[in-house]
């Protein structure tokens, strides 16, 4: 499948919020021959432009922007011990409890290393009873010495996850779905032709505080934004029945309410509405979970009606992400059916 070959690219591919040089390159290679126009701004976004085929006959083309972010969550080297242990701190939101014996690749040059803390035996009771923080961790690349490791690294250098992509039949597994899945739906729109001006972003910075997503869309001054992300999937069996935030294999996730915002009922009719008639599973996500990009976009200037649609994907913000094939295609189905219907129904939900 084409579209699972991209994001295996840009899976194994490396880019902590601040750093995402290398993702970005590998889709600018990807969209640069089905796009008009593309730029990379101040932050490191990368804005395409696809000009509207088939506009409405003397009526200006609606500016739709799609973003979808980049960046993934990582570590940052703080301080490099004399022993030459390499001490660390996260970038975006990691749980300390995953981090212990995970192979990590540092800076430009992905050398290799260990996440470790003291051997269980050597720790009291009340140690082993608790989750050990991020402060207590170092990184072991083997030195034994400070000037032994500032030969293969430096303060500052990013390191993430050495995880590698596979196909594992009707799911793939691989690091960073957050956003990789977003930016892969993303890509993949951008091959089709629309009947409105589309603005493609690839944002910098969203785990760190949804940056990059606030500049790009002040630039651009979207009539309407549609957010792509890889989101919480919470399906695993639980002791008590709750309802979950988002199933594998149940279809693109539609949101409702997050914590950055309240997505404009009009799109998320649109949304529903298209899927139903195309055939599409759909499903909602749990109101009031996380935050997108679709937050800083819908406070731009005067506003901007915006939606937020989803890959469900298990164990994000870890080493390792989980997704099923099908809802990645599903996802692109209904933004491609949902792009076309968009302007025409505009008239009538804005």
């Amino acid at each position: 499948m084409v579209i699972t070959s991209l994001l295996e690219k840009i899976s194994e591919a490396r880019g902590v919020s601040g750093h995402e040089d290398e993702v970005r390159q590998i889709l600018l290679e990807a969209v640069r021959e089905h796009v008009d126009e593309y730029r990379v701004d101040t932050l490191g976004n990368l804005i395409t432009y696809k000009k509207a085929r088939r506009p409405f006959p003397g009526e200006k083309p609606l500016r739709v922007m799609l973003a979808a972010h980049m960046d993934e969550v990582g570590l940052m080297i703080t301080h490099i011990e004399e022993s030459g242990l390499l001490r660390f701190h996260p970038v975006g939101g990691i749980d300390d409890r995953i981090l212990l014996s995970k192979v990590v690749l540092i800076g430009d040059d992905k050398v290799p290393g260990v996440i470790g803390v003291k051997p269980i035996h050597l720790q009291e009771k009340k140690e082993r009873d608790q989750v050990i923080k991020v402060d207590q961790m170092t990184i072991d690349i083997g030195a034994t010495s400070k000037a032994e490791a500032e030969k293969l690294v430096k303060v500052g250098d990013y390191a993430t996850f050495a995880t590698r992509f596979a196909d594992l039949g009707d799911t793939v597994k691989g690091k960073a779905f957050d956003d990789r899945a977003g930016c892969t739906v993303l890509a993949a729109l951008l091959q089709e032709e629309y009947p409105c001006d589309l603005y493609g972003v690839f944002t910098v910075q969203e785990e760190v505080g949804l940056r990059g997503a606030r500049v790009a869309a002040y630039a651009i001054e979207p009539d309407v934004a549609f957010v792509f992300e890889g989101t919480i999937c919470d399906d695993t069996p639980k002791k008590r029945d709750v309802s979950p935030t988002s199933e594998l294999g149940k279809g693109p996730v539609i949101t409702i309410m997050d914590r950055t915002f309240i997505a404009h009922r009009g799109l998320v009719d649109l949304l529903v509405r298209t899927a139903k008639e195309e055939g599409i599973p759909y499903q909602f996500k749990q109101p009031g979970k996380g935050g997108t990009d679709a937050g800083p976009i819908h406070l731009t200037k005067e506003g901007v009606p915006s939606a937020a649609v989803s890959v469900p994907s298990r164990y994000i913000h870890s080493p390792v992400c989980l997704l099923s094939k099908d809802d990645l295609q599903n996802t692109v189905r209904l933004m491609k059916a949902a792009l076309q219907r968009l302007p025409e129904e505009w008239k009538m939900i804005e």
